[in-house]
């Protein structure tokens, strides 16, 4: 079962986007792209023994096309926020490689020759050179372009859906919560009911103080969970035991935001919380070889495998598919001696900042 999630953005705004981002880049491409292009025809005129002559004729035809290129590009970009036939498009760059070719290739006679020594002969032949060259160039653009603004498209849907996943968290552990707080209203116990209502507004403001990232350090994820754990101590007065274990190394792991929550959540509400002396939550975080593997475990009941998992668990394992792909391991079992499992297994690499 998959969630499904449309992102839509107007297109005009993701031109804009582009625009606004690749400037640098382009000028980038264009020089390493069109130097390479000089040195490429440079090393082919050398077993002919090319003279200082033919260097320079080299270096004012590349020069020239470049130039070119140039004029090309806002009718490329054109062409591109207006999309065609992928023929018409063709014979439209070609039409307008074509008129810039000529125009490139008459002015190289007037620098050389001179109009005296015009040769309309060598001006077709090499007309249709540059109009070749720029016809690739202008291809070249297009898929760079197009590429680019597909990584932009998968980035912001990808982004949504972390999004999406994350909020869904808030309300199904507020509701989870609220309904604690209204047991303990049930059972006349006002001093526990206030003390979880401050824990709750303390989780809150934590999690909503906090900008939204697909990932952030270990030690993030463990204070916040730790807020979390505070309200259940509370709500189960005293029948929850935590045990943790942390590796030095692992504290500035990365790695996703509200990963443990529904993890623990999913823990203490099917597997501790229905024991009358209820029971022992382990949290594990390891760091072997170039994985980081997170472990939660409760102790309960043994052949437990009917409890649920419910909305927590389908989004944590959305969420690392989202991010991770295939590169990622993530497990539920259940214990023959009691109790369940969630083992979660993902690339190790340290957040470059530690918020």
């Amino acid at each position: 079962m998959e969630a499904a999630l449309s992102v839509s953005r107007p297109i005009g705004a993701m031109d804009r986007a582009v625009s606004a981002t690749t400037p640098l880049s382009f000028w980038k491409l264009q020089a390493v792209g069109w130097s390479s292009f000089f040195v490429l025809l440079w090393a082919a005129r050398l077993p002919n023994h090319m003279t200082r002559r033919d260097l320079v004729g080299s270096a004012l035809a590349v020069g020239t096309m470049f130039i070119g290129s140039c004029m090309l590009r806002p009718i490329c970009r054109a062409i591109l926020q207006r999309p065609v036939r992928w023929l018409a498009s063709e014979i439209r760059v070609f039409g307008w490689s074509l008129a810039v070719g000529a125009f490139w290739r008459f002015v190289l006679q007037l620098i050389g020759p001179g109009v005296h020594g015009f040769d309309p002969r060598a001006w077709s032949v090499g007309t249709l050179q540059f109009a070749i060259v720029l016809c690739l160039w202008c291809n070249l653009y297009f898929s760079i372009t197009q590429w680019e603004r597909l990584m932009r498209a998968e980035t912001d849907a990808r982004d949504a859906r972390l999004a999406a996943l994350r909020y869904q968290l808030n309300p199904h552990f507020l509701f989870n919560a609220l309904n604690g707080v209204s047991t303990l209203v049930t059972e006349s116990n006002a001093p526990a009911a206030t003390r979880m209502l401050s824990e709750i507004s303390d989780y809150l403001r934590a999690t909503l103080d906090t900008n939204i990232r697909s990932e952030v350090p270990l030690s993030d994820e463990i204070a916040l969970t730790d807020r979390y754990l505070a309200i259940e101590q509370s709500r189960l007065a005293g029948r929850l035991c935590i045990e943790r274990h942390i590796d030095p190394d692992a504290w500035d792991a990365a790695v996703p935001s509200f990963l443990l929550q529904p993890l623990v959540e999913n823990a203490v509400r099917h597997g501790i919380a229905p024991l009358i002396d209820g029971g022992t939550l382990g949290i594990r975080c390891e760091c072997k070889a170039e994985w980081l593997c997170v472990t939660v475990r409760n102790s309960g009941l043994p052949n437990a495998s009917n409890a649920r998992t419910g909305i927590g668990l389908f989004n944590t394992a959305e969420r690392l598919r989202v991010l991770y792909g295939a590169d990622h391991h993530f497990a539920l079992e259940w214990l023959a001696t009691g109790g369940c499992q969630a083992t979660v297994q993902i690339p190790f690499r340290k957040t470059l900042c530690v918020s």
